[in-house]
């Protein structure tokens, strides 16, 4: 590309000329040298006249030139794309139309200027590779066609465009009027306008600005107009439709208020307000409500009376009212206390937890003898998946109750419960009241699901918000913010649900009745596997129990390899997730039935996530019992001696604070009762000693482990193995005292799954114990100890 070009004095060729086909103007001006300018969108059109808009920048050298040298004439060339930044020679097309530049004029970085389109070009070659592009033209020849079809096309334009015109009412008269200038006898700038006046793409008016012979060039713009005329139709058509639509409606509306204002004056309909004002009374009179819920309805109802439907202040306070009238004042459904019944429907819905089924018997017992149920709060504790929702769904319907659960995870904001005041914007009633409202009786039964977890913000804690409703004392007056009325609560049966007590604050919990779910063994999960589980997914997927079967065996070691959780939730999730590809193998192999066995288990499930657990056994190993929100776990404590240069005690595993006390103390303990122990006097003196807790990812903490810990050490100090499958579980003091701890029932249920066969418990855990169902206790042999030296005499003697 040349860097530099010479400016040209373009030879400007004026003729006299007689146009066969109707001259555009008289005297047509064709310049054999033109400056280029691109344009996009659509091409300039010969006869068309329109403002152009150009970037001052990049194309005013070029304006200047062609307005000094060329008298004003210039070549627009259309360019269908700019794939860059800048314009090149090449992205011309070869035909391109000269225009006159009238009005020109600079706004704002640009410049703007009148396009007065005059003839066609062609570009012979460029003599400059850069801006200001300038470019040798040469013209299209008049070509001989036929006058007669020349004129019977032009007639056939020009009707055209007064059809589109008169159906298109986007043209103005101006536009009408300027065609009044072109005559049958001119049919080149009559094709070249009705082109332009068209919605077509610019592609297509350059094929036509390319078009040599005028009657091919009128027979493609006959097809453009026809397009548009279609379109025209289509768009008056649509807006007549849209037109008499809307007229129907104002009809209609019109019509309906004249029906009103005649059924009015005779008496036959009343206006919104009355009609709102009857329909309340109506709602409340079939209620049975208390004294001061009758005045505050009566004073809403005298406000609503005198105020404008339009108001603000009547909505408010027209909701208010559909609210009071919708609350079960005084509606109660009858209670269906049957023993046996609801003995019926639990043992239908649940398998094992025979423990918790005989406390809400005790419940129900208790409620029978008063003949009444009510004040009650019970709290289900324990891991997910165990089924403390659905004990409560089971004790709605043997009460014949209605029932309503909402979960209170993640609540940050005490109007959840309590409403929000009237004032607010779309204010709400708080939750109680909401489900009164639902259940439409005054006794349901309402499950707070997730009590454990909730929250607190600037909004206020929803946790002491709770405290009035659960408290048997004071919620028979619970006030919510929103109806400003008292409402009892009193005949409400709360169960709560919760999978850890540590998060309750101590003056809510104080006001339930807990009830532990500890989670299943396997034989529990078992049976709820065969008889709840496995028919329910079936029938989820619509299948018959021949088709896909599973022997007990199977389901055996599915619990025992990859599902060993307290709950049942996961067990659930892999029966189904077997069942998905049983589907899968039925329709890829046509199979009929499908039975599932151990060894077809792990195709489906992949190997078993946990092996047979294997009890760590050596010098200093000791196997400890842990409680975890997920149920029981062992724990295996190991300790060893790393020199004997320097005394010293290392702990590692993730250890929270009170187990490192524990440990502290547990080690301590046994050097100062080191002869009573059997350990020799000085072993502690020169013995750097380390205590590591496997599982080192994971955090423990809790004092139960301190008489594992005090065993480890004096295993290793004395070198003596506990080569027996046995475990432990209690706190220490520095005395030796042995102290009771929590979750006996989830530990002996770890060690049950573990193979333990002898577990060591503090005496104080005794009467929690004796509680224990048998099944869970049989065949382990339990020990209770009130000092150290019994679990030492037990493990070592």
């Amino acid at each position: 590309m040349s860097d530099e070009t010479k400016p040209l004095t373009p030879e400007i060729v004026i003729e006299e000329e007689e146009n066969a086909k109707g001259g555009l103007i008289a005297q047509s001006v064709k310049p054999d040298i033109l400056y280029l300018v691109p344009i996009t969108g659509r091409p300039h059109l010969p006869a068309q006249v329109q403002p152009l808009i150009v970037s001052k920048k990049r194309w005013e050298e070029t304006l200047v030139k062609a307005s000094k040298e060329s008298q004003n004439l210039m070549g627009l060339s259309y360019l269908k794309e700019v794939k860059g930044k800048y314009v090149y020679k090449e992205d011309f097309p070869a035909v391109g139309c000269v225009v006159r530049m009238l009005n020109i004029v600079d706004v704002e970085g640009n410049i703007q200027f009148i396009a007065q389109g005059l003839e066609r070009f062609k570009i012979k070659k460029f003599l400059s590779d850069k801006p200001p592009f300038v470019a040798q033209a040469e013209y299209f020849k008049p070509t001989k066609e036929d006058e007669d079809e020349l004129k019977a096309y032009a007639i056939s334009i020009i009707s055209a465009i007064k059809q589109l015109l008169s159906l298109n009412p986007l043209y103005s008269e101006d536009l009408k009027q300027y065609l009044g200038r072109f005559s049958p006898d001119q049919p080149s700038p009559l094709t070249d306008f009705a082109a332009g006046i068209t919605t077509a793409n610019g592609s297509d008016l350059q094929e036509i600005l390319e078009t040599e012979s005028v009657i091919a060039r009128m027979k493609k713009v006959m097809m453009l107009l026809q397009k548009e005329i279609e379109i025209a139709k289509l768009q008056t058509k649509i807006q007549k439709d849209i037109n008499t639509q809307v007229d129907d409606n104002k009809r209609k509306f019109f019509l309906k208020e004249q029906l009103k204002a005649i059924q009015k004056e005779l008496g036959m309909q009343k206006d919104d307000k009355t009609s709102d004002v009857d329909k309340f009374k109506e709602k409340f009179a079939k209620l049975d409500p208390p004294e001061h819920v009758v005045k505050r309805f009566e004073e809403e109802i005298e406000k609503l009376s005198v105020l404008e439907t339009g108001s603000s202040e009547y909505g408010v306070t027209r909701n208010y009212l559909d609210w009071v009238t919708s609350f079960p004042w005084g509606i109660h459904s009858e209670d269906n206390i049957d023993i046996e019944r609801a003995e019926q429907v639990l043992d239908r819905d649940h398998a094992g937890l025979s423990d918790v089924k005989e406390r809400i018997i005790e419940f129900f017992a208790a409620g029978v003898y008063k003949k009444d149920i009510s004040g009650s709060i019970i709290l289900f504790v324990g891991p997910p998946g165990v089924g403390k929702t659905s004990i409560g769904k089971s004790i709605a319907e043997a009460l014949g109750r209605k029932f309503y659960r909402f979960s209170l995870g993640g609540m940050r904001d005490e109007a959840e419960i309590k409403g929000h005041r009237r004032t607010y914007v779309g204010a709400l009633p708080g939750k109680m009241v909401q489900a009164l409202k639902d259940t439409e009786v005054a006794n349901p039964v309402i499950m707070l699901d997730e009590v454990d977890k909730i929250g607190a913000s600037y909004q206020g804690d929803p946790a002491s918000a709770l405290l009035e409703v659960l408290d048997p004392e004071q919620n028979s007056e619970f006030l919510d913010h929103y109806l400003d009325l008292r409402i009892d609560l009193s005949k409400v049966l709360f169960i709560c649900t919760a999978n850890t007590l540590d998060t309750i604050p101590g003056p809510l919990l104080d006001r339930m009745d807990r009830i532990n779910l500890s989670g299943y063994i396997t034989a529990e999960k078992l049976e709820i596997a065969r008889k709840h589980l496995w028919p329910r997914l079936l029938k989820r997927n619509k299948l018959n129990a021949s088709t896909i079967t599973i022997t007990d065996p199977t389901i055996r070691h599915l619990i025992e390899g990859y599902a060993r959780e307290a709950g049942v939730r996961n067990l659930e999730k892999l029966l189904n997730k077997i069942i998905r590809k049983s589907i899968v193998q039925i329709l890829k192999e046509k199979k009929e039935q499908i039975r599932i066995t151990i060894k077809s288990l792990e195709d489906l499930l992949g190997p078993p996530i946990f092996k047979p657990e294997k009890q760590m056994k050596g010098v200093g190993i000791v196997t400890g019992l842990a409680w975890t929100q997920m149920g029981g776990a062992t724990l295996s404590i190991e300790a060893v001696r790393v020199h004997g240069k320097t005394p010293g005690f290392k702990l590692t595993g993730k250890l929270g604070d009170v187990m490192q006390e524990s440990a502290s103390i547990s080690h301590s303990h046994v050097r100062a009762n080191a002869k009573a122990y059997g350990v020799e006097a000085d072993y502690f003196d020169d013995s750097f000693l380390h205590l590591h807790v496997p599982e080192g990812a994971t955090p423990k903490d809790g004092p139960s482990a301190g008489v594992t810990i005090t065993t480890a050490l004096v295993s290793l100090a004395t070198g003596r193995t506990i080569d027996r499958p046995l475990a432990m579980t209690g706190e220490i003091t520095l005395t030796g005292d042995v102290l009771p701890v929590g979750g006996i029932k989830e530990k002996i249920i770890a060690a049950r799954r573990t193979g333990i066969n002898e577990v060591i418990l503090p005496d104080g855990c005794s009467s929690e114990f004796k509680k224990l169902p048998d099944h869970i206790k049989e065949g382990i042999t339990f020990h209770f100890a009130k000092k150290y030296k019994d679990v030492y005499n037990i493990v070592f003697g």
